[in-house]
């Protein structure tokens, strides 16, 4: 796929746009003041992934709290800014090092311009978003209702008061729980502006249906080169948002980030307990940093075969298996010690 072109904007040591890989962001669901476990939830998304985070800044105490998180954490940190606008200049005050608002959120234009100075002169980025729920009413009324047209012209107004101050280091977000109007509107925007696309689908759900509305609306977006940094909203732990993002990236040929585990679905020829086996190798080379494909079959069929484009695999037989290599067989060995084997042999590579 060809992705299509877009500004570069840096939010700390991540550029965003251009050519630059697309980057994965989440957000924190702790009290941001509450440091120790805003910073533990940070690393541990780190761990798995995540190159941006979000967090809400709801008040004084959580704007002070950003130098001693950025103290513990490696990557940069966005402040989350609803209506008040004196939270943004403190939280740029601390060392923030991008914003999330809504010039519109924030009152008069002189409030506006304040923060805009505050970011030109600390070259922080702003990103503004409208999601279907957040539409100016003016725009529901003359697009008739929630659809592309009234997502896109309501984010337009925004951008302009921006421009408007020349302010420039932009990064639009259009979002809705829908992942047809979703996919309409980025299409629409990317049509009409250059900035960077951050994507995601809003209030996708719990991890299962959630997972599946965000894997096909990034899917489909990203596949039309829209999309320069993704956050996958899921009702639960943010850590697994990471690594649904990070799995669509990496379905897509977007991301050569660890293992990549291809797996047969298992059928009547299967002979082995390959569920288990599986399900033991993700957890196994969950944090291993090699950039390689390794197939888990259940039969010869499947085996070197149907996934010789894996780096290495393994092929179920009766009670035993193959361990194959770039498409040949290496050695063959029982059943128990399959998993142990194919480990060593990883470990190698």
């Amino acid at each position: 796929m060809i992705r299509k072109s877009t500004r570069v904007i840096r939010v700390g040591n991540v550029l965003i746009g251009g050519d630059n890989p697309i980057s994965i962001q989440s957000m924190t669901n702790t009290s941001t003041k509450d440091t120790r476990a805003t910073i533990k939830q940070i690393n541990d998304m780190e761990e798995v992934g995540c190159d941006i985070v979000r967090c809400a800044i709801t008040d004084i105490e959580d704007a002070k709290a950003i130098p001693m998180i950025k103290k513990s954490i490696s990557i940069p940190i966005i402040g989350d800014i609803q209506y008040n606008y004196k939270l943004a200049l403190e939280a740029l005050k601390y060392g923030i090092d991008g914003l999330r608002l809504n010039p519109g959120n924030i009152g008069d234009l002189d409030k506006v311009r304040q923060v805009v100075n505050a970011c030109k002169e600390n070259k922080i980025p702003i990103r503004v978003g409208v999601n279907s729920g957040s539409i100016k009413q003016e725009f529901l009324d003359k697009y008739g209702g929630v659809n592309e047209d009234s997502m896109v012209y309501s984010a337009l107004e925004q951008i302009e008061v921006l421009e408007n101050m020349d302010f420039y280091d932009i990064k639009l977000s259009l979002k809705a729980s829908s992942v047809a109007l979703t996919l309409k509107a980025c299409e629409k925007m990317s049509s009409l502006r250059d900035y960077p696309q951050h994507l995601g689908i809003t209030e996708a759900g719990p991890l299962w249906r959630g997972t599946i509305k965000s894997s096909v609306g990034m899917g489909a977006i990203l596949s039309r080169g829209i999309g320069d940094t993704i956050r996958i909203s899921l009702t639960g732990d943010p850590i697994e948002e990471v690594r649904v993002a990070k799995e669509i990236l990496k379905s897509l040929g977007l991301k050569k980030d660890g293992i990549d585990i291809i797996s047969c679905p298992t059928c009547g020829r299967t002979k082995i307990d390959l569920i288990s086996i599986v399900e033991e190798a993700e957890k196994r080379m969950e944090g291993l940093k090699k950039n390689i494909t390794v197939a888990i079959m259940g039969c010869a069929v499947n085996g070197p075969g149907e996934a010789k484009e894996a780096d290495i695999g393994i092929a179920g037989g009766r009670g035993n298996g193959v361990i194959f290599k770039d498409g040949k067989i290496i050695k063959k060995v029982p059943e128990e010690q399959l998993l142990e084997t194919l480990m060593d042999e990883i470990e190698k590579i």
